[in-house]
């Protein structure tokens, strides 16, 4: 199954994507994608639900906006460095363990929607990587154990603002979480829709201008072992997310680096999770502080 969320950012309702490309509305099963939905064995249900209902569900046209593709979770959990391209452009030594930040949940967006520059930003840079979402309560879980605790996979864009990452001290998670950080989807694809996670080819660019093409099974810790080297750590809440890292090609490691402008179109994609398109934007208070009003 594909989830998906549709409709005004911050009223989104759940829908569903079918095989033949229509959307669907789900309010008759749930009332979101959320971490009460997966606790209680929701995938399941809503797969019976929608063997029965899907015919006569009422339809989503293609021209709603779709929001991220669940609801917000208790949290989001980055890795860093974790392509061996990636972090050989950045002149950084290979991790011997996950490195591991957050990202603020605030940042969630839609997959479609503009990506706004924060006021003060100067160095906003694109990562596409894929997301992991928990499925039910994971702890202390041996990698065999890790991907029955995994619902599914979507597409994921982990923005970064380089100045405040790298340059105002402390944790990356400055750096990570402006809102609009995070457009999440178009859709969730169900554990069953992929094969195999660590096959997956994943390219972004930026003005139709190939910036990244990578493929999963460059990870230096795949998603199997994420999952149960995190859950020694926390606890992985139902619909937690867990973004898996980014590969060679971002614009910090150019020369000379490239950052994002207003009006630059950034699209991205993975094998069977779909396609996101970004226009970059000023933030709306950036005239007003520019002309001292």
């Amino acid at each position: 199954m594909k989830l998906i969320r549709f409709g005004p950012a911050g009223a989104e309702a759940p829908g569903l994507q079918l095989e033949n490309g229509r959307r669907i509305d789900a309010r008759g099963f749930a009332p979101d994608w959320n971490e009460q939905f997966f606790a209680s064995d929701g995938l399941a249900k809503l797969e019976q639900w929608a063997q029965q209902h899907a015919a006569t569900a009422p339809e989503v046209t293609q021209n709603v906006r779709l929001g991220p593709c669940i609801a917000r979770p208790s949290k989001i959990i980055c890795i860093g460095l974790n392509y061996r391209d990636h972090a050989a452009e950045t002149h950084a030594k290979l991790p011997a363990e996950p490195v591991i930040f957050f990202k603020s949940t605030t940042a969630l967006c839609g997959p479609n929607d503009p990506v706004v520059i924060p006021l003060g930003g100067t160095k906003v840079d694109w990562e596409v990587e894929l997301a992991v979402v928990i499925g039910r309560t994971a702890q202390h879980l041996s990698e065999t154990e890790a991907l029955a605790h995994v619902a599914g996979y979507c597409l994921h864009n982990d923005y970064s603002e380089r100045a405040f990452q790298l340059e105002h001290c402390g944790q990356w998670v400055k750096g990570k979480s402006c809102d609009t950080f995070a457009p999440l989807g178009p859709f969730m694809a169900t554990r069953d829709e992929v094969r195999d996670p660590q096959a997956l080819e994943l390219w972004l660019r930026v003005n139709g201008i190939e910036m990244q093409r990578s493929n999963t099974r460059e990870m230096c810790f795949g998603v199997a072992g994420l999952v149960a080297y995190i859950s020694q750590f926390m606890t992985l809440l139902p619909g937690d997310v867990i973004s898996t890292g980014t590969p060679a090609g971002v614009g910090l490691a150019k020369d000379p680096p490239q950052y994002l402008q207003a009006g630059d179109v950034v699209e991205l994609g993975i094998d069977g999770l779909g396609t996101s398109q970004q226009r970059v934007v000023q933030h709306p208070l950036a005239r007003t502080r520019s002309s001292g009003a």
